[in-house]
């Protein structure tokens, strides 16, 4: 296998977005029934999103480490990483059985916090100035995944009910930190717009 695919950073980016896809595809068909009826198809649900959203680390460590850092893994890592989490929030905000912990009011600030910082460093790149992600950015990518991993394995196992009902308290509780972090997130990313544009006027 070669091109972009000939080292493991990428290829391990391009499994994450094949994972998405799957986990999209049962969740199409399948995700108007309950999690009962879909059977082994609810714990399979969430062991790809587990792993899937738990490997993002992986692909950038090995292009660091092994100093194989591309265009393409800049471009596609974070894309891939917006289509696991979006994709998800978005199923998971319409499906019967887990709309209750995940309003759609929030994945649309979800949305809007995204497409923001998209055309925002769009527009700060090509006045030839670098827009990284910051650490507040990291931490929401953090408190998404384990929102929607809570939310996901609540109806996946046949947990004991004190477990279950300390695990609704927290699938909620992180579905609001969600909503602070990309808020803050978002805030985060116009000040700092702000202090680039700032420092470029002439």
């Amino acid at each position: 296998m070669g091109g972009v695919f000939a080292h493991w950073p990428n290829r391990i980016t391009a499994l994450r977005f094949f994972g998405a896809c799957v986990l999209f595809v049962i969740l199409a068909l399948w995700g108007d029934r309950t999690p009962q009826e879909m059977g082994a198809l609810t714990p399979l649900a969430f062991w790809l999103f587990v792993i899937m959203a738990g490997t993002d680390f992986l692909d950038g460590y090995l292009a660091r480490r092994y100093d194989l850092v591309s265009a393409f893994g800049r471009i596609s890592d974070p894309f891939v990483d917006k289509v696991l989490v979006l994709g998800s929030l978005i199923f998971l905000a319409v499906m019967d059985w887990s709309s209750g912990w995940v309003p759609a009011w929030v994945v649309v600030v979800v949305l809007a916090r995204e497409f923001l910082v998209t055309g925002i460093r769009g527009y700060i790149e090509t006045i030839g100035r670098e827009f990284p992600a910051d650490r507040f950015g990291k931490i929401k990518m953090v408190v998404q995944c384990i929102a929607i991993g809570i939310v996901f394995g609540l109806p996946a196992f046949p947990w004991p009910e004190p477990l279950y009902d300390l695990l609704d308290v927290l699938a909620h509780v992180f579905v609001w930190a969600t909503l602070v972090t990309t808020v803050g997130s978002g805030i985060s990313y116009a000040l700092k717009t702000q202090r680039i544009l700032a420092q470029s006027d002439p």
